[in-house]
């Protein structure tokens, strides 16, 4: 260190020197060669990644000659010759090219202690596998992918070994008797990305294995011996990477259009950078921006990761995310035999490879959707998502498709099932859904569905409002509601009944759920979709349903109003309106502690439906007390 200060003194004084008199170049030569010297000097007490892969190539495969050491580490005999001098110069190799006591006391205090593997996601890319089954215990040759992990790891003398688990926990439990390793709940696995799950062993960071639990390393990736902290990569390049190896040999940030190196997402972390990891994590985790945030990202320091690569070949390390990536390392896999694949092939009478290019889309409130192709066609299929049998009735929803067919509103239909709900549809090429703060596009939207409620359609079954408050309240079992005033607001809300009952209302087909998402728009077309709460109902409901989804404040929702009715509506259905808003609020919040119940949480957008139920109970006392009105 000593060396280094002499250094940082001389760069300083040359500075000043050079801005004193800049033409002086004799005096730029002299101190630009003393501080090369310096520096030269300093760095022969430092141990690079290139020197720490040579010992242990000597380690695990001695008496090897020098070609043999360049043949085996891939570097160039003049560089193999050069380390093997700096190690000795550093007393970690004796003249026999041996590790001396130094080395083996280095190697001993970085050794690995234990591992933590993620297994929490719900490995959303994985669609329709991740329906019947968590990303971890995919099989590859009759082998789970988290078990031939744990026996990897195992296998080197790592028996502290943690899984966090979220999504299907349940079915990771058997590994703690079979392997007697430790499970971790991730309660937020629902709303966050992994950076919150390994927050959960956080504490625990140190000397330790990082590992995903969706790959597949053909090699025992681990080792009872590390020098230094890595990232798993390989030599294939991926323009999904965030990282690429540069000339260094250093993790850095891909420029745009450029393309890395494909992360496999194995780490090693010795102690010194797993302390900084666990600052990281403690900062990022209080930050709402770091959310939806990957672990690796708090591993990053300005244009480079923290650590060192390791890469290794494409064909050692294979990330499993997708049904096609199963398909292409194991064709036979029990885990192809999905009944949602079978299902497409029975309706298209195709095979299970004419099914390509699967894609998962944005998991929604109720349901997950994939993007698949089929003879170069392109579909999306449901499937309905946790709880929603309780929810549903898909008999209803059949019904209703039923009645729309051939009435070119929503998009089209090629299968649905009243029994499971499961539904395919083609795929709208270029639509985008309505932007609920486009003036323009909320306009048209109104506009269609007005148009749509003009048809008057009719079906057999109604969708009553507050017997669905009811009945989503009832699905909480002995589950009180996570608001302390919920019984007091329920009985306001039920007041307003009075007044809604009194109203002049047009009973026909009415969507429920007419929210901005549910409007798909291209080419001056609109398609209407997703009809699943659809039933009889007073058609402007729709409206208040759009305003609540959009989290409209009083002056949009009188905005929104003004559309539908292009100008022309009385105070009396406004008020009407504004009393469904606070009944439709009170409904989704129902919804919303229902579905946490179940696991899965909505955020803001649940707060937010209960607080429409209070707020505009209480717009709606003002108006009527205001304009005097009867119904109170």
């Amino acid at each position: 260190m000593q060396v280094a200060g002499r250094a940082a003194c001389i760069c300083i004084l040359f500075a000043r020197q050079r801005r004193r008199n800049p033409r002086k170049g004799l005096h730029y030569f002299v101190y630009g060669y003393i501080i090369k010297m310096f520096i030269k000097v300093n760095e022969v007490k430092y141990v690079n990644i290139q020197e720490y892969d040579l010992m242990n190539v000597i380690l695990e495969k001695p008496g090897m000659n020098q070609r043999e050491l360049a043949l085996c580490t891939g570097f160039s005999l003049g560089k193999v010759n050069h380390s093997l001098q700096v190690l000795m110069e550093k007393k970690y190799l004796n003249s026999e090219r041996q590790l001396t006591e130094k080395a083996l006391a280095e190697m001993e205090e970085r050794k690995p202690q234990n591992a933590v593997i993620l297994a929490a996601g719900y490995g959303m890319r994985m669609v329709p596998i991740n329906v019947e089954v968590p990303k971890g215990l995919l099989e590859i040759k009759g082998e789970p992918l988290i078990e031939r992990l744990i026996c990897q790891l195992q296998e080197v003398g790592i028996t502290d070994i943690d899984v966090i688990v979220g999504f299907m926990k349940e079915q990771y439990e058997y590994l703690i008797d079979k392997y007697n390793v430790n499970l971790v709940f991730n309660k937020e696995y629902v709303s966050k990305n992994n950076l919150h799950s390994l927050k959960c062993a956080a504490r625990k960071l140190g000397n330790t294995y990082i590992v995903p639990c969706d790959i597949w390393c053909r090699k025992n990736p681990f080792s009872d011996h590390e020098w230094y902290s890595w990232y798993m990569v390989t030599d294939e390049e991926d323009e999904r990477s965030s990282v690429r190896v540069n000339r260094k040999k250093e993790l850095a940030v891909v420029r745009k259009g450029e393309k890395g190196n494909s992360m496999i997402g194995i780490s090693y972390l010795l102690r010194a950078d797993a302390e900084n990891l666990y600052r990281r994590i403690q900062d990022y985790s209080g930050k709402k921006e770091y959310d939806q945030a990957f672990w690796e990202t708090a591993l990053m320091e300005k244009n480079r990761m923290a650590v060192g690569p390791r890469e290794v070949k494409k064909e050692d390390a294979r990330e499993i995310n997708t049904y096609e990536q199963l398909r292409e390392l194991d064709s036979g896999s029990d885990h192809l035999q999905s009944d949602i694949i079978q299902l497409i092939c029975e309706v298209f009478s195709c095979r299970e490879d004419d099914i390509t290019e699967i894609r998962s889309l944005k998991k929604g409130m109720t349901n997950r959707s994939f993007e698949f192709c089929c003879r170069g066609s392109r579909y999306i299929m449901r499937i309905p998502g946790e709880g929603t049998d309780q929810m549903i009735n898909r008999r209803n929803e059949y019904s209703v498709y039923a009645q729309l067919n051939a009435k070119d509103i929503t998009d089209p239909v090629v299968y649905i099932s009243q029994e499971n709900g499961y539904k395919i549809t083609e795929f709208i090429e270029g639509a985008r859904t309505c932007d609920s703060e486009d003036p323009e596009d909320v306009k048209r939207c109104m506009r269609y569905l007005r148009k749509f409620h003009d048809l008057d359609i009719q079906v057999e079954h109604s969708f009553d409002l507050f017997g669905q408050i009811e009945y989503y309240e009832s699905l909480w079992g002995e589950e009180p509601s996570a608001y302390r005033d919920y019984k007091d607001t329920k009985k306001k809300v039920f007041e307003l009944k009075d007044y809604i009952d009194a109203q002049p209302r047009q009973v026909s087909l009415t969507h429920i759920d007419a929210v901005c998402d549910n409007f798909l728009m291209k080419d001056g077309r609109i398609y209407l979709i997703d009809w699943e709460y659809a039933g009889m109902q007073d058609v402007h409901v729709d409206i208040a349903m759009f305003a609540i989804y959009a989290m409209y404040d009083k002056g949009q929702i009188d905005r929104l109003i003004e559309y539908y009715f292009d100008g022309s509506v009385t105070q009396a259905v406004r008020i009407k309106i504004y009393c469904y808003i606070a009944v439709c609020g009170l409904l989704w919040s129902n919804w919303c502690e229902y579905k946490r119940i179940c696991g899965v949480e909505f955020g803001e957008y649940s707060l937010k439906q209960y607080r429409y139920a209070k707020e505009f109970y209480r717009i709606v006392k003002k108006e009527l007390e205001e304009g005097g009105w009867k119904h109170a």
